[in-house]
């Protein structure tokens, strides 16, 4: 007899060892370090901050769109698997016990954002309003997730829609009234929260008579969601480590490939050319280097002390070398790379080319930052040291390790 609890308990079991296994290379040592040291200084800023912030701050607007953002973010994670568009098509009439434990997992993985992004607002609120007591921030708190519950329960009955259009505009509505309602509560006017409450259950309630007119379970756009979302997984997975059974995406981004790629038209060069054009087209590489400068270069113009400014520089220049060093192993599945009539000490030579020239590039656009303040003591410190670090990381670490 089908047992749709039994189901999901393999399928749960199955996803908590894929992703783990995983996890453990993401958290590694160098990765934890980094992370410990970001946490840390931005803590520590984050408090000397607090100490000097303008009366006319405004934490309503910061907490109410942010908050509204947060719970409006709830997807649906069903576990389902493309096998299942064959297999469970026909027993959809006893997967009521799958589908909720789905919904109760898909509350429980999202609750750490709740409780690190309250964790974070709570200095800022009580610095706002001191006076106010714990007690009305908690009561914050048990209204976020409460409207986190409502936001899960209406995307998963909009998934019964396969309209994408009803679905955005549903969304939208739905975000409008989580952002309004969380500045009224965060602002004090009460009056006001209760009345955007009282829309977003009309919405809610309208969503709910929706998917009741539905004739059944969109079960290939369940089967796609969750399909991307692991794929995204694994695409920061594949920065630490093989991941066989990703699926790459490829971009054209045709400005981007004549504006870097100028490589001379020579056989020594051949891998010169392939890894610069896997660097931009791929859907990974690319994105993730631009997201580390902007990261680093907000820190570095945000944070007054010069050497804590120049402690970020190197440990994004570190992370950026770091995450770019896998694209040695990107096309190791590709059996035609060692039919090329080229040495392998030339492909190793290409990538480490390639990172240089990448760590110098943002060494430079973090240099400028320096520049733009008129620190030239930093701005000396920055690049002699960075090229420094550059060349060691890169000569001895990555070169080691893609030996």
């Amino acid at each position: 007899m089908f047992d749709s609890n039994a189901l999901f308990r393999r399928r749960f079991s199955d996803h908590l060892k894929e992703t783990n296994r995983y996890l453990r290379y993401i958290f590694n040592g160098h990765i934890a370090f980094a992370m410990m040291f970001f946490v840390s200084a931005l803590a520590y800023y984050y408090q000397d901050w607090l100490t000097k912030l303008p009366a006319d701050f405004p934490t309503d607007w910061v907490m109410g769109i942010a908050l509204g953002l947060l719970v409006s973010y709830s997807p649906v994670r069903t576990l389902l698997k493309e096998p299942d568009l064959v297999f469970l098509i026909t027993a959809e009439h006893k997967m009521g016990a799958y589908f909720r434990n789905a919904l109760i997992y898909s509350f429980v993985i999202q609750l750490y954002l709740i409780l690190v992004t309250m964790a974070a607002f709570g200095p800022l609120y009580f610095a706002t309003y001191p006076e106010r007591d714990g007690k009305v921030y908690l009561v914050t708190i048990v209204v976020v997730l409460i409207f986190k519950i409502w936001n899960l329960i209406a995307n998963w009955w909009m998934l019964k829609v396969r309209e994408p259009g009803v679905r955005k505009i549903d969304q939208f509505v739905r975000i409008l009234l989580n952002i309004a309602t969380f500045f009224f509560i965060v602002n004090g006017d009460m009056l006001l929260a209760g009345v955007t409450t009282a829309l977003f259950i009309l919405v809610f309630l309208y969503d709910l008579s929706v998917s009741r007119k539905q004739a059944g379970i969109v079960w290939d756009l369940l089967v796609e969601k969750d399909r991307n979302r692991m794929q995204a997984f694994y695409r920061i997975a594949n920065m630490f480590t093989d991941v066989p059974h990703m699926k790459n995406r490829v971009k054209k981004r045709q400005w981007l490939v004549s504006l870097i790629n100028r490589v001379a038209f020579q056989q020594k060069y051949t891998f010169d050319y392939l890894f610069r054009i896997t660097f931009i087209r791929s859907g990974d590489y690319f994105g993730m280097y631009v997201r580390l400068i902007i990261i680093g270069g907000l820190l570095i113009y945000f944070i007054p002390n010069s050497w804590v400014k120049i402690i970020f520089g190197f440990v994004f220049l570190y992370m950026s070398s770091f995450q770019m060093m896998t694209l040695y192993q990107h096309h190791r599945t590709v059996i035609w790379l060692d039919l090329y009539p080229v040495e392998l000490q030339r492909r190793q030579q290409a990538v480490l080319k390639w990172l240089y020239q990448l760590g110098f590039i943002q060494l430079f656009i973090y240099a400028c930052l320096f520049l733009v303040f008129g620190d030239l003591k930093g701005l000396v410190i920055m690049l002699i040291g960075g090229l420094i670090f550059n060349y060691l990381f890169i000569n001895g670490y990555v070169k080691q390790k893609l030996a």
